[in-house]
């Protein structure tokens, strides 16, 4: 009886770990690293951590759970209320309808496919803040910002598989 509680435990912990990875992942960018300017070109790690499980894992990772996390990341960040929501379910939605073409292929392949959908990601934020803000923003922030996300994904996906194929491999 114990043993079946126990791995019942763990396998919940285990399709629970992309939901929870994520969270982290929010916590990471918004805390403070102290160098000016920084928080407006930091790294959008939940956005990699997004589009990685919506291509490897979305089953782990549902829609339900995107918007969650897009609304943690604007009440963290500071951004307006539902803006990384909508972005990152537009990510989660447009990487899903490709994730046949990405699935398996070269990391360069699914590095190009993370570039445009993260520029895509910048973009659409861009608009809907300058929305919110009835002024057109500065673009160089969110350039800079994409810059960081597309440099930083390499690591981060690296990481993100290694997890993946240690503790989430299908039964």
């Amino acid at each position: 009886m114990k043993q079946g509680l126990w791995i019942k435990l763990d396998a919940l912990a285990r399709k629970c770990s992309p939901f929870a990875i994520t969270l982290v992942l929010v916590l990471i960018s918004i805390v403070p690293a102290h160098i000016p300017g920084y928080a407006r070109i930091a790294p959008l790690f939940p956005l990699m951590a997004v589009y990685h499980w919506a291509v490897n894992r979305p089953e782990l990772l549902p829609a339900i759970a995107v918007f969650m996390i897009g609304l943690l990341v604007d009440t963290l960040g500071g951004t307006p209320i539902g803006v990384n929501a909508l972005v990152f379910l537009t990510v989660y939605g447009v990487v899903a309808a490709q994730r046949r073409f990405l699935l398996g292929k070269p990391f360069w392949i699914a590095w190009l496919g993370f570039a445009l959908t993260a520029a895509v990601a910048a973009l659409q934020t861009w608009v809907l803040v300058s929305l919110f803000e009835m002024t057109l923003l500065a673009p160089e922030a969110i350039v800079f910002q994409y810059l960081t996300t597309l440099g930083c994904f390499p690591i981060l996906a690296w990481i993100l598989l290694r997890w993946q194929r240690a503790y989430l491999q299908r039964n």
